[in-house]
């Protein structure tokens, strides 16, 4: 395992033999002086059953380390079991014409489910591809990965991104090779980014799909003409609409199927942040199913003619999380403000949100979800102790009607709230990802998780 040095002496120092528990900061230093890591604490995180029909059981594994100081991880795991993950770190990008995001990014790969970690450079010398964008390993194992920015391409209506591939199981990697999209009424200048940035890009996330017959799905946010709505909290930033696209040659080349929704004015931020996946087995197989972030509560929309018309989003709540209950966490934020306002005063900033979700399909047929509650939405990192923020899974045993089994992994603890979950080889037992931290936070900054195995009773 290749530690960090200081790491190897603090764990000599304490006696600890265990690897990966993430760690609580106890002596915060002023400024941006890094906090040694002498001074920091295991902690851990005791998962909670937040809904259960009592026909399925939830063991865990240890919590381990995968990536010091990564935050927002992506992950894949491969037909040989090996784990890649990549998370942001706090490190400026190089500089280079394309655009990119704030923060460099590590990726690191484990061929012992988890106890182990080494980094893998996608492009010595040169920024990462990002993987927000989607990794999938096809079925002949050629893994693909796609850098989540699609920037204006060479004509009207057209798009590019990056793309990355390797045949040997990430022993090396190839490219990368420039990819491009058919965007009819694309519009890269309707918008800032979430922070009021100049932002000419669309974006691609989460998941790539390979159907039956070989051709690959994903999913853009971003704009096309018309689309003009301001989000409700940076005026700058007009609110997405979320893309389907359909590629017949690994990716090379993206075909416009539709957009899920012609109502991108949803909520604080129109949909965003999607994820697409295909139920696999039961009476909906062959159903593609998205969720979406909005900037509060996660939308869902499905499809039975592979994309080319979907059902109205309509808001998903997991067990009693509603994003609306303010009055759960009203006073506990009387003495915290915003832009000067306290916040149970401003109406936008005080309610939650349920942000990045993933969603994944096993082979036994279960849809496993994993995402994020900020309670409140922006609040959440000047204090973030309310007991449902943090991060959770919900199951669903029926193609995706009811979700009546839902673990809260972390609570109360300062996270990006970002996570990702895939199946391992042996079935119905998962590894989750999620972080420990924001940017910005001296109490450290991590990437960990842990196995995740699902019994039926």
């Amino acid at each position: 395992m290749n530690q960090h040095p200081s790491r190897r002496r603090f764990l000599r120092q304490t006696g600890v033999i265990m690897a990966g528990i993430p760690f609580v900061n106890t002596s915060l230093f002023p400024g941006k002086q890094q906090v040694a890591r002498e001074h920091w604490e295991l902690a851990r995180n005791t998962p909670l059953t937040v809904l259960s029909d009592n026909r399925l059981k939830f063991e865990y594994g240890e919590e381990r380390m995968v990536l010091d100081d990564g935050l927002q991880p992506s992950m894949l795991i491969t037909q040989r079991n090996t784990i890649v993950v990549q998370s942001q770190n706090h490190n400026k990008p190089l500089p280079q014409k394309r655009i990119y995001y704030p923060f460099a990014v590590d990726t690191v790969v484990s061929r012992d489910m988890g106890a182990t970690w080494e980094k893998v450079p996608l492009l010595p010398g040169k920024n990462d591809i990002n993987i927000e964008g989607g990794i999938i390993q096809l079925k002949d194992g050629t893994i693909l990965g796609l850098e989540t920015y699609v920037t204006p391409g060479s004509k009207p209506d057209t798009g590019e991104s990056l793309l990355f591939y390797s045949t040997d199981d990430m022993k090396t990697i190839k490219g990368p090779v420039t990819v491009t999209f058919d965007i009819p009424d694309a519009n890269f200048y309707a918008s800032s980014d979430d922070g009021g940035r100049p932002h000419i890009a669309m974006r691609l996330h989460r998941r790539i799909i390979e159907l039956p017959n070989g051709d690959l799905m994903t999913t853009i946010y971003g704009w096309q003409k018309g689309d003009k709505s301001p989000s409700d909290y940076e005026v700058r930033m007009i609110k997405t609409r979320v893309m389907i696209f359909r590629s017949s040659n690994k990716g090379r080349h993206w075909k416009y199927v539709s957009a899920i929704t012609t109502m991108p004015q949803a909520q604080t931020e129109g949909f965003g942040e999607p994820v697409l996946n295909r139920v696999n087995k039961g009476k909906y197989a062959g159903r593609l199913i998205c969720f979406m972030r909005t900037g509060r509560e996660l939308f869902k929309a499905y499809s039975d003619n592979e994309g080319k018309t979907w059902s109205r989003p309509e808001p998903i709540m997991f067990a009693d999380r509603d994003v609306y209950a303010t009055e759960k966490w009203r006073d506990l934020f009387k003495d915290i403000k915003r832009k000067g306002i306290p916040v149970p005063e401003n109406a936008i900033e005080i309610i939650g949100a349920v942000v990045d979700p993933d969603l994944c399909v096993l082979r036994s047929g279960l849809l496993v979800a994993a995402f994020g509650i900020r309670i409140p939405a922006k609040a959440c990192w000047q204090k973030f102790d309310h007991p449902w923020n943090g991060n959770y899974i919900a199951v669903s045993s029926d193609g995706g009607d009811t979700w009546s089994n839902v673990q809260q992994l972390t609570s109360g603890i300062p996270t990006t709230h970002y996570m990702a979950v895939e199946e391992t080889k042996e079935e119905n037992k998962l590894f989750v990802v999620y972080d420990w931290g924001w940017w910005g936070y001296k109490g450290g900054r991590y990437t960990y998780g842990r196995t995740v195995t699902i019994r039926k009773q």
